[in-house]
């Protein structure tokens, strides 16, 4: 990583409180740069050493943000990450010294929102920190929507949007916040198709439009007969993703 003692990228937006980071990264010089330099730069920062102690703290507080690093012993940060999206949608931050186009694919489809490739600048991971928060408080360029008044069948499944619940027959099939978000608003705009960036608005999927994809790809697993052919949760090639009921 460069010298932090360079010109400074700005400062984490002024708000009621500050975003709070929680970084995780078993080389402990790197942990204590981090720390000083996000908190330097107006975060609330807390370290974990680990995967494990990265657990307790999440049991604990509540983040704005995570920043990951890929190679830890024990559990990596590619397995802490998809553990996380199992029940969390908090914006992650992989950092990694693997920089190549298969490893970068492998950390957003674990769930991350973006990813840095080390050695980096400190002022870079600022920015990229800001452009995620940033694209959390940005509303989409999309008239308001309303809910479905009734149940939508997608094949073999029913989405009832009210309760926000996915049907199979009498079992309820589980579904991350994310999923839940991402068929709510789909369902809400049931035959239009929406872009990734407006859906990672919407449901709160911050980062890489490629996160976006991520998420489809575990929907359609959950929905469709045959996610390889979707009939129902549909590319629009050019636009975006389209919800078809029946």
């Amino acid at each position: 990583m460069s010298d932090p003692a360079l010109p400074v990228a700005p400062v984490a937006p002024v708000t009621e409180e500050p975003p709070h980071i929680l970084v995780v990264d078993d080389d402990t010089r790197i942990l204590a740069l981090l720390k000083r330099f996000l908190s330097e730069r107006g975060f609330i920062v807390t370290a974990a050493a680990d995967a494990a102690e990265a657990r307790r703290q999440l049991a604990a507080l509540r983040f704005d943000l995570l920043v990951v690093d890929v190679m830890m012993p024990g559990e990596s940060g590619l397995e802490l990450t998809r553990s996380i999206r199992e029940d969390s949608d908090v914006p992650i931050l992989i950092l990694t010294a693997m920089d190549q186009p298969d490893d970068r694919v492998s950390g957003l489809e674990s769930g991350a929102d973006d990813y840095l490739a080390k050695p980096f600048d400190p002022r870079e991971l600022v920015l990229r920190v800001n452009g995620i928060l940033r694209r959390l408080r940005q509303a989409p360029d999309l008239p308001p929507a309303a809910p479905p008044e009734g149940p939508l069948p997608l094949g073999a499944c029913v989405f009832d949007p009210h309760r926000q619940e996915l049907l199979r027959g009498d079992e309820v099939v589980r579904l991350t916040t994310a999923e839940t978000a991402l068929l709510s608003t789909l369902a809400a705009r049931a035959g239009e198709a929406i872009s990734r960036e407006d859906l990672a608005e919407l449901t709160g999927v911050a980062g890489n439009p490629r996160a976006i994809d991520v998420q489809v790809t575990r929907l359609r697993k959950k929905i469709e007969a045959d996610p390889r052919v979707p009939r129902h949760l549909q590319t629009v090639r050019g636009r975006g993703y389209m919800l078809r009921p029946g």
